[in-house]
């Protein structure tokens, strides 16, 4: 059927709103729960987020982008506004560099309860292990957005995030990511700041995990012991950038595990840290991450 492709030459139009005044704030809690949105970013994302099923509301390009997008717009629904404008009001809006003139707004996902996620994807694995992260109170969107990218890559099952944990949707956590957060399966571990560690942990105890903080403690055991890879289900913490995992969370874990370092540096950015946990906890595959099309529907 195909978008209906729409000219414009100003951006004060009022269909406009979710690109160019609009916060990420309004985007996600003023519109939230039937209109929530939230915004993809050059033709990598936007494939790989329609690919994965989300929904879009509409989409705004360049015209120099009107004809490499062609075949994504000729699958999309025909009441899909594709609006196309000159390129030199393309280069008005803040970030066009980073953008390069293709921008999606999509419905948000409605994410599953976790306890049901999480019985998905050990229903899923069959008689393989599970292995998932869980993001608790990381507040830089640029960490996020690697985290999953990283995830992607290295065959994480899926990634849970806490109550305080920014938002994997964001604009520069989708961005950075590559479009890998329309990939890799998440969800949040409650609504709420009350109920993580505590609810949190006791539901991944529930489906079956072992809980595994990433940090530096007396106890905590190297990543490369061999006895991390006899854990059947492992859910693996990794802190906020600086402070870490809270005391609570790290005493409410099964065991802690540390990356051995020298020269004496004691840590790792927490990005580059997931990337290394991934790469040693995780099954190696040799033809890319297989994700589940609309684990989301």
């Amino acid at each position: 059927m195909g978008a209906t492709v729409i000219c414009i030459d100003t951006l004060d139009d009022p269909r406009l709103d979710a690109y160019t005044r609009l916060t990420e704030r309004e985007l996600r809690c003023v519109l939230e729960p039937e209109k929530g949105i939230f915004i993809a970013e050059s033709a990598k994302v936007i494939e790989r987020a329609l690919a994965a099923g989300m929904e879009p509301v509409s989409m705004l390009l360049g015209e120099r982008w009107l004809d490499q997008m062609a075949p994504l717009i000729d699958g999309m629904d025909g009441h899909v506004p594709v609006f196309v404008a000159p390129m030199e009001l393309m280069e008005l809006l803040t970030g066009f560099n980073v953008t390069r003139g293709a921008l999606c707004a999509c419905r948000r996902p409605r994410l599953p309860e976790a306890p049901d996620f999480l019985s998905g994807l050990v229903a899923a694995a069959g008689e393989r292990p599970v292995r998932v992260c869980v993001l608790e109170g990381i507040v830089d969107h640029t960490n996020v957005g690697a985290i999953f990218r990283s995830a992607a890559a290295l065959n994480v099952d899926g990634i849970l995030v806490s109550p305080t944990c920014c938002d994997p949707l964001y604009r520069r956590a989708v961005r950075v990511s590559m479009g890998t957060v329309f990939q890799v399966p998440w969800c949040r571990l409650g609504k709420s700041a009350r109920t993580w560690p505590d609810d949190g942990i006791s539901c991944l105890h529930d489906a079956g995990f072992t809980c595994a903080a990433m940090a530096l403690t007396d106890d905590s055991v190297s990543l490369d012991d061999p006895a991390l890879a006899r854990i059947g289900h492992l859910a693996l913490f990794m802190g906020t950038e600086g402070s870490g995992l809270a005391p609570a969370t790290i005493e409410g874990a099964d065991l802690a595990v540390r990356i051995p370092m020298a020269h004496g540096v004691d840590s790792l950015n927490v990005a580059a840290a997931s990337a290394v946990a991934f790469w040693q906890l995780c099954p190696h595959v040799s033809n890319g991450y297989h994700y589940q099309p609309g684990i989301y529907s």
